[in-house]
């Protein structure tokens, strides 16, 4: 009987898990070196965005995924704000094939995790007495492809000698 009750633990033990454990807000900064000057200001502000992603292990089976957005505005050559936000979650991942990890941890995760970080910047920018910036959707697909691509284009180049470092 005992064999009967532990196949489907078994079965259970080798089934894919995929689980949140948690979102959290990592870090957050404002910088806004021209106020309150800068709130005079008429002309439309240059928005910059930059994005990043990345990921590491915690525990056996238990990730880290983080999202950080670097937003800078700025009207002529003066910077109306800068804010960085850094967005976390912490993953349970088991099961799951070493050649799916890392498309999980790179494309899946951050798609869960961008929403709200898009909202805390958007909050902390009203608060500052900035109209929100809505981040636009990001296809993390992309951008994780993107990453990869430059990587092999990055250990390719390492591979060949540039000529300027060649001994002679």
């Amino acid at each position: 009987m005992s064999d009967a009750t532990q196949q489907p633990q078994q079965a259970d033990q080798a089934q894919p898990v995929f689980q949140i454990q948690r979102v959290y807000l990592k870090d957050m900064s404002l910088e806004q070196p021209n106020s309150p000057a800068i709130f005079l200001e008429q002309e439309a502000p240059n928005i910059e965005v930059a994005l990043d992603v990345g990921a590491q292990p915690l525990a056996e089976g238990i990730f880290e995924s983080t999202v950080t957005a670097t937003v800078t505005a700025k009207i002529g050559d003066k910077v109306a704000f800068l804010v960085e936000g850094k967005q976390a979650g912490i993953f349970e991942i088991r099961n799951i094939p070493g050649e799916q990890l890392d498309p999980l941890l790179g494309i899946a995760c951050p798609n869960i995790i961008f929403p709200y970080l898009r909202a805390n910047i958007a909050d902390i920018l009203t608060r500052s007495g900035f109209p929100p910036i809505h981040l636009s959707e990001v296809n993390f697909e992309a951008f994780y492809q993107q990453r990869l691509q430059a990587l092999a284009e990055k250990q390719t180049d390492s591979t060949v000698v540039p000529a300027s470092n060649s001994i002679n």
